[in-house]
């Protein structure tokens, strides 16, 4: 078998064969920094007088300003306004307040399948959903990547996760990730690359791949790769991308496996503090009153989610905050074309500015000392969206949308099932 994070890694370095353990020096295609760790690699390149030499960069340098959009502070103000400077000078590609999460921005027609990407953010090993090698750095490897192009790396150990079945009613990719999670633990997949295979993927699109992708660094994995398929020529052609023949060779073809995953046996599930690892069965904690939702985030902020979302609310009054935060501008304004908008905030709902919210803790809906939140995002840890007090648990669209509207956690199916009867 043959691991396509090997594959990419050889083809950006001048080793022939790279095997698990190497040190490669490998040529990056792309590189991204946000309105945070951006302003630190920037600081980076200033300290070194390193700054004068981006310019002779060839790596594509893509900042985003997603963490603190809009800037909400003087500090944030002014470490975009830095960076909107630096951008222009050098030719990066900025994407202001409003645009949106890198990680969502970036899978709609930038990255692509065989590509060699980092980011000074560590769930930038979202990208592997198209079949590339991606994976989070510090913001001293990006200013380096920033005036070379070019990175080290030591290149990971495959993990094989096969992939069958089909999911039952109310179970989601998100389910599926903190299945995989529970099994794993938090070190489970340590400085591995996670690689999909298997019929089952029939059953998962690129929204549900980028959701699976995106959480594996909670294991400890290095990247998180999925093969080209029909499923990733669909979503390259639905952003204009001009599909290459060499692309259909990163697949995978192999019987064995290291871990093996029946969708139809998994069940909502749910992360409960103090981290993403500790999953449980949504059942167990049924009737954990619920002081807010979230919905967003790079895990789980995009259009199939604010659907799944809207099927549940709809009519109905919430009886929490829910806060709503699309992955990117284009998806609220598939929102708002498509009447989703309006049946959110019909339901009482609050859409935020497309960016990061309240997953990263201290932006745009952070919680008070003891309050619990239920939260598409990817990370739980105490003080990660508030005081140490408050709690924070992940979960499917289907289990937050039903925790906003019964004001506790609650196994979504038999609402569902009453949506399906409708």
């Amino acid at each position: 078998m043959e691991s396509l994070a090997l594959k990419i890694l050889s083809k950006h370095s001048e080793e022939k064969r790279v095997e698990p353990g190497d040190i490669v020096y490998a040529k990056v295609d792309k590189i991204m920094v946000n309105d945070v760790t951006g302003a630190l690699a920037l600081k980076i390149l200033r300290q070194t007088g390193a700054e004068k030499l981006v310019g002779k960069r060839k790596t594509e340098t893509y900042v985003v300003f997603d963490h603190y959009s809009p800037a909400h502070n003087w500090d944030a103000a002014n470490a975009h306004a830095e960076l909107r400077l630096f951008s222009r000078k050098y030719g990066c590609k900025l994407f202001d307040v409003g645009y949106g999460i890198a990680h969502q921005i970036l899978v709609e027609g930038i990255v692509k399948p065989g590509e060699l990407i980092v980011g000074a953010d560590s769930h930038t090993i979202t990208y592997g959903a198209l079949a590339s090698f991606s994976t989070g750095i510090g913001s001293s490897e990006a200013a380096y990547v920033m005036v070379t192009g070019e990175l080290w790396f030591k290149a990971p150990e495959p993990l094989f996760v096969k992939i069958t079945g089909d999911f039952g009613i109310g179970v989601t990719a998100k389910d599926l990730t903190l299945h995989l999670l529970k099994k794993l633990g938090s070190e489970g997949a340590l400085y591995r690359s996670v690689e999909f295979f298997g019929e089952g993927l029939r059953n998962l699109d690129v929204n549900d791949r980028l959701t699976v992708s995106n959480m594996m660094v909670e294991a400890g994995a290095k990247t998180a790769i999925f093969p080209y398929d029909n499923e990733t020529e669909a979503w390259l052609r639905k952003y204009n991308v001009n599909i290459r023949d060499e692309w259909k060779e990163l697949k995978i073809e192999t019987r064995d496996e290291d871990m093996s995953v029946d969708l139809a046996t998994i069940e909502p599930l749910i992360s409960a503090p103090p981290k993403p690892t500790n999953v449980k069965h949504v059942g167990d904690l049924e009737g954990t009153p619920v002081d807010q939702v979230f919905v967003g985030g790079c895990t789980n902020g995009r259009f199939k989610d604010m659907v799944a979302l809207a099927r549940i609310v709809k009519g109905k009054s919430v009886k929490t905050r829910l806060i709503v935060i699309p992955a990117s501008i284009n998806i609220l304004k598939r929102m708002i074309n498509e009447g989703i908008l309006k049946i959110l905030i019909e339901a009482g709902a609050i859409v935020g500015v497309p960016g990061c919210g309240p997953c990263f803790g201290a932006h745009m809906g952070v919680l008070g000392e003891g309050e619990v939140m239920v939260s598409t995002a990817n990370r739980n840890f105490p003080g990660r969206a508030g005081p140490p007090s408050a709690k924070v648990y992940l979960a499917s669209p289907y289990t937050a949308a039903v925790a906003a509207i019964t004001g506790q956690i609650t196994d979504p199916r038999p609402y569902i099932k009453e949506v399906l009867r409708e």
